[in-house]
């Protein structure tokens, strides 16, 4: 279905009109558009291995390491080296295997898997890396109590190495927009000028006090230095769940989550101390929408850096992904020409 200034893959003119107009007066909080510089001519990696530990996600007992190492092809890849007869997981949109909680990534063998991607993969388009391999001894990612600023650090104490092919852009055909439940969409619009740049609107309304949240931002290693702080979100009876009753159940009971890595919200106030303040604001759920789970849906297209313009209220991941198969499946990514 089409209109005339937009592609709906999902709902129809009327509801996507309304949901704009209800986006359209959510106020903006914070923008933060940097110029862009120049753009990169060249494909990049790292410059020498680096490793960051952390305790696990889903096994807070336990201690777990992430080896990013150069590659020079290819893209982003996983590899489980406790897995030695399965093959390296691509980051792309073909390999992801569930969204129910968080992007699980997964190739071959249901037992090759690595879970809880988004946070990672987001520095893939964030930091302009365009090929990495990461290795690991387990589907279980380290968590950290600032965000992924661990890993932020980790790759630029890597250095960055330039490679002779020339970076590929790619953006959309058309603007192309796809509803969701509870009065979310998406809308992707092709880059709009002679620099190949991403922008992203991005608005959360949650019914607890993080409340109506809005950032309109340009992806940059500098803005992503500043938005992988924030932590992921969960409500206060969440928390008191994975305390409780969430202790019956294996994939709660061994969760690492602590009052210092997750930002914890109740109705009318936070548990702890919220981070990200503008003008005495917290924007940390914002931040965090934008920079660590958006932009991880982005770098899942595998052909290259996608530049344009991404509208999103109140998305999650399952519409994240299922916007990336939908641009594959529709014949809508196209490259990008750098004058």
């Amino acid at each position: 279905m089409t209109t005339p200034d937009c592609r709906i893959l999902g709902g129809s003119p009327a509801e996507l009109e309304a949901r704009l107009a209800r986006f359209s007066r959510q106020p903006v909080d914070r923008e933060w558009r940097p110029e862009q510089s120049a753009a990169h001519e060249r494909q990049t990696t790292i410059a020498r291995p680096v490793a960051v530990t952390g305790q696990g996600t889903f096994f807070g007992r336990a201690r777990r390491t992430l080896h990013f190492e150069p590659a020079t092809q290819g893209g982003w890849w996983f590899d489980r080296r406790d897995l030695p007869d399965q093959m390296p997981i691509r980051v792309a949109a073909d390999t992801v295997w569930t969204t129910h909680r968080n992007i699980v990534l997964c190739s071959g063998s249901p037992h090759n898997y690595m879970r809880m991607v988004e946070h990672i993969i987001a520095l893939k388009r964030g930091l302009e890396l365009d090929h990495l391999l990461i290795r690991m001894d387990s589907g279980d990612p380290p968590l950290f109590d600032r965000g992924s600023m661990d890993l932020v650090e980790a790759l630029e104490q890597a250095g960055r190495r330039t490679l002779d092919p020339p970076v590929n852009y790619v953006t959309v055909r058309q603007p192309v927009a796809m509803l969701g439940p509870r009065d979310s969409f998406l809308i992707f619009r092709p880059c709009p000028g002679p620099q190949p740049v991403l922008d992203l609107d991005c608005a959360v309304d949650f019914r607890t006090a993080i409340r109506r949240q809005r950032l309109r931002v340009r992806i940059t290693p500098e803005t992503v230095r500043y938005g992988a702080l924030a932590r992921t979100n969960c409500t206060f009876w969440q928390m008191v769940f994975s305390k409780t009753i969430g202790q019956l159940f294996a994939d709660v009971r061994n969760l690492g989550y602590t009052t210092r890595n997750i930002l914890i919200a109740s109705r009318f106030g936070y548990f702890n101390t919220p981070g990200l303040l503008h003008e005495g604001k917290s924007l940390e759920a914002v931040w965090h929408r934008a920079i660590l789970d958006l932009t991880a849906a982005i770098a899942l297209i595998a052909e290259g850096r996608f530049v344009g313009e991404v509208l999103s209220y109140k998305a999650g991941h399952t519409l994240d992904v299922a916007m990336i198969r939908a641009l594959y499946a529709q014949d809508l990514l196209c490259p990008y020409p750098v004058a």
